[in-house]
């Protein structure tokens, strides 16, 4: 690959400066530090300031386990040099990883289709608009992103090597390393780690090498875990809790969870606009009633329980065990009338929405952009970007069904299906989640444009 850069150092090096010029565009003009990243932030202080993995309170600060050590370990080193909560270096870094990705993204292309597709991959990996919106905000994407891509573009390097005469362990604990990295960032890192290790497991079986393909297994599972150990042992001595992870709603232990309320947001929603305006309110922020789509009743009965349970929410802007009893009532009586809506229907639209519509999220473009309710500049951009995520997703199609074989292309395949499936089972779809596959769209979108290819080994 150094050797295909320096070949080209020309084109390089004009795509690098106009990758990073749209990247510094939404870090001066659309900065995403969020919610989200003033958590991370907090605990990233105070690990610094107090030697205490946790949030602040009154009048202590608090032991954590809600979020995994990944991001705020990041923050907290760019804390350390650049001054504390110094969040405009944390995205100027952020910047130069997603870059960085591209590189990786390229290299897989090299690996896998041919060098004529490199540098179709890299354009479309460094001019990715939904790749630069997320360097310029203060959350785990990016980081997860060039992971993501690490992790595979190291499975192949050990791939190859088993079919060598001599092959080693070592890019499996490379590949291993990424893989943990992946999973103290966000607990769904891990799923990068099954569809690696299902991928292996049937190649060992497929090629009956059965020594070196185990021994390989073995090293990638230990490496990707072996960082959960003390994680896990620091939660079960400071907080007297067996937590490996972090825990699905973000809870602490001695939270309410309203699993309710969460239940029934399943059975209805299938877009991010129900996320915005449903989903996230809960708890502290009413909820506007007449948001709510008529998918979300079955009769008219229904409907009056339902404006009733979310009027007696918007009176105390708190769910309570009672009120969350009444929900988990709702989400009952609406599966069991219709149990295919709940568990096939329902998933792919939330999969589809994920997957197709204009990622807005980070921009100031309304998120009912269908309506074109907005400003023209912003329901244009909105348009804009729809076009653009057809035009990867459909060409990562195309480049799968043009007939030329890819070789590991089962790798790529199981680590998406797997990442799809396991987001169709949350009741908020946010199209964020999707990215950690682009890598793979944009390596068949690649394969679409590329002229000539090698062979499957």
């Amino acid at each position: 690959m150094r050797h295909f850069v320096r070949q080209n150092a020309r084109f390089f090096l004009l795509a690098t400066g106009a990758a990073l010029a749209l990247r510094l565009l939404f870090i001066f003009r659309f900065p995403g530090v969020t919610t989200d990243s003033f958590v991370y932030g907090d605990i990233a202080k105070n690990w610094l300031q107090q030697g205490i993995y946790g949030l602040s309170g009154t009048p202590d600060v608090s032991p954590t386990y809600i979020r995994l050590p990944g991001y705020p370990a990041f923050l907290a080193w760019v804390f350390a040099i650049f001054g504390m909560e110094h969040y405009r270096a944390v995205l100027l870094l952020q910047m130069f990883i997603d870059v960085a990705t591209g590189f990786i993204i390229a290299d897989i292309a090299r690996r896998t289709i041919s060098s004529r597709a490199v540098k179709a991959t890299f354009l479309l990996s460094v001019l990715c608009p939904f790749l630069a919106t997320y360097a310029a905000a203060a959350l785990t994407e990016t980081l997860e992103i060039f992971f993501t891509a690490l992790a595979l573009d190291l499975a192949i390097v050990g791939l190859e090597n088993l079919n060598t005469d001599s092959p080693r362990i070592a890019p499996w604990g490379a590949c291993g390393g990424a893989v943990a990295a992946a999973i103290l960032l966000r607990p769904d890192g891990g799923l990068l780690l099954v569809g690696t290790g299902v991928y292996l497991a049937w190649r060992i079986a497929r090629k009956r090498d059965y020594a070196a393909g185990i021994r390989s297994l073995a090293v990638l599972v230990v490496v990707a875990l072996a960082p959960l150990i003390p994680w896990t042992v620091r939660n079960l001595h400071t907080l007297h809790r067996f937590q490996p992870l972090a825990p699905r709603y973000a809870n602490e232990e001695d939270q309410f969870v309203s699993a309710g309320f969460n239940k029934w947001v399943k059975t209805w929603t299938m877009d991010y606009a129900s996320v915005e305006e449903i989903y996230w309110p809960v708890p502290g922020e009413p909820i506007d009633i007449s948001k709510l789509p008529n998918r979300a009743f079955d009769s008219e009965q229904q409907r009056a329980e339902t404006i009733s349970a979310l009027t007696d929410y918007n009176r105390e802007l708190h769910i309570t065990p009672e009120l969350d009893t009444r929900f988990m009532a709702l989400a009952t009586q609406r599966i069991h009338h219709a149990p295919l809506r709940y568990y096939l229907w329902l998933p792919l639209l939330r999969i589809a929405d994920m997957w197709l519509r204009p990622r807005t999220e980070t921009l100031p473009a309304d998120t009912r952009w269908w309506e074109f309710n907005d400003e023209p500049k912003w329901s244009t951009l909105a348009i804009g970007l729809g076009v653009v995520g057809l035009f990867y997703v459909g060409a990562a199609v195309a480049g799968l069904a043009r007939g030329k074989p890819i070789p590991y292309l089962g790798l790529f395949v199981t680590f998406v299906v797997l990442r799809s499936a396991f987001l169709a089972t949350l009741e908020n779809p946010e199209p964020r989640y999707t990215l950690e596959c682009y890598p793979v769209v944009i390596l068949l979108a690649s394969a679409y444009f590329a002229v000539s290819g090698k062979d499957a080994p």
